[in-house]
């Protein structure tokens, strides 16, 4: 079933964090300077880095992140030179200084899209910076019209752990409306050198509802995306988050404003998936990914990001978390690299959180991969979540959306098909209703 979009269908699904990012001020930044000037403590939580490369062949018409895609290869360089530096000062900070990082991620836009020889600068300058000795995971997206041989074994040879790689669907004429640079072709093109290079996990993405998605043409992705077989694959269901091509259609009142499939019909196709799936030998990592059985497929980045750990935000518009500190960089190409090129961090907000906020924070997240561990809230946080939430366990458990037991909370499959819609019960009074971002 299609339906035409409205306002109402507009707005972000998909939870990432909490408080919602509208709380975050500038104001607070002063609360991450303090952060950073400190010394970490005996036990500080495992470190991360985030890297936003946000350089794209073409912005797809469903995007809401900061990319750009009419840089030329002097700014490239100039913005990859500005990346190094901010890395190079988190490295100076008394909270950071001399810490091993536990897993990087390189996220976009597209980090494929730049060189090989650009990529080797970047990250000898990273490892110079902080020690990759006691590294769990280096997890990088691909954007598979970028690859060409060379450059997959580049890649593998930085020391790249886990390649994801955008397919988002099977048919090229689904990839041609909704704005995807690539095609089919080029996704078997570089499937061959991707195996030929042996990463130690290999995860696809796929996006359920995409515009001119039917059931047949889902049908058959699902079971091309089973005959490449990757370690792991991720389905996401399409949103339509303000800022992007679509949306704006919508808000203009544009004649030929999207015609989308249902939220229910999107469920409905996330949940063939996941059976089609499990028949071919995956089972489920999270409320969106599932890992092939025997090969030991994991996402250290988001679960050590789900427990709390620290991460450096790097990168324009990039997102942080350090000691209880929320933060993010300045949107702007120009202010991150006249701020970096000053010799100051480009941060734009902040939000220093509560123990209660940082409790919410951890339960939502985990909530998200289908269960959760009392045991590990009553070790961390001294809680018992049951009595902590138990108006929303219980509206849960009323629902059918989980099973309630003292050693574990298990999301049904219902509920985690549609587990973002769950979350904001667990939020404060004053973050139910505000804008998320």
């Amino acid at each position: 079933m299609t339906e035409r979009a409205t306002e109402s269908d507009l707005g972000n699904v998909f939870v990432s964090n909490y408080p919602p990012y509208s709380r975050w001020e500038p104001d607070q930044v002063p609360a991450l300077h303090e952060v950073l000037g400190a010394a970490p403590g005996p036990e500080p939580p495992d470190l991360g880095l985030y890297l936003h490369i946000p350089f794209c062949r073409k912005r797809c018409k469903f995007c809401y992140f900061r990319v750009y895609t009419d840089k030329n290869s002097k700014e490239v360089e100039r913005y990859l030179d500005g990346l190094a530096r901010e890395i190079e000062s988190y490295a100076a900070q008394p909270y950071l200084a001399g810490r091993p990082l536990h897993f990087v991620y390189f996220g976009g836009g597209t980090p494929s899209f730049i060189s090989p020889k650009q990529l080797l600068g970047l990250v000898v300058r990273m490892k110079d910076a902080f020690s990759w000795s006691e590294l769990d995971e280096v997890a990088f997206e691909c954007e598979p019209g970028t690859l060409t041989e060379a450059k997959v074994h580049a890649i593998k040879d930085i020391g790249v752990t886990r390649l994801s790689l955008g397919l988002e669907h099977m048919n090229d004429a689904i990839l041609r409306e909704n704005g995807r640079a690539h095609t089919t072709k080029e996704i078997h093109r570089c499937m061959p050198w991707i195996r030929d290079a042996a990463f130690q996990q290999v995860n696809v993405d796929l996006i359920a509802g995409m515009l001119g998605e039917t059931w047949d043409l889902w049908r058959d992705t699902v079971q091309q995306t089973i005959d490449l077989d990757p370690d792991s694959i991720t389905v996401y269901q399409m949103e339509l988050p303000y800022n992007t091509v679509y949306a704006k259609k919508i808000l203009d009142g544009d004649d030929d404003a999207p015609l989308f499939a249902s939220w229910q019909t999107r469920r409905d196709w996330h949940a063939y998936a996941f059976e089609e799936f499990a028949k071919a030998g995956f089972e489920p990592s999270s409320a969106y990914t599932v890992k092939k059985k025997g090969r030991g497929a994991r996402f250290t980045y988001r679960d050590a990001l789900w427990r709390g750990a620290d991460m450096m935000a790097t990168g324009v518009s990039s997102f942080g978390h350090l000691r209880g500190v929320h933060y993010q960089n300045t949107s702007s190409w120009d202010a991150y690299l006249e701020t970096l090129e000053r010799g100051s961090f480009p941060i734009d907000r902040a939000l220093e959180t509560s123990p209660k906020e940082r409790l919410i924070r951890e339960t939502i997240l985990q909530l998200k991969l289908g269960h959760l561990d009392p045991s590990y809230f009553r070790d961390k946080f001294g809680v018992e979540l049951t009595d902590e939430f138990g108006s929303a366990f219980s509206e849960l458990e009323r629902d059918r959306m989980a099973t309630i037991h003292s050693d574990t909370i298990r999301l049904t499959q219902q509920g985690l098909l549609q587990v973002d819609s769950l979350l904001p019960a667990f939020y404060e009074p004053q973050n139910r209703g505000v804008a998320y971002v």
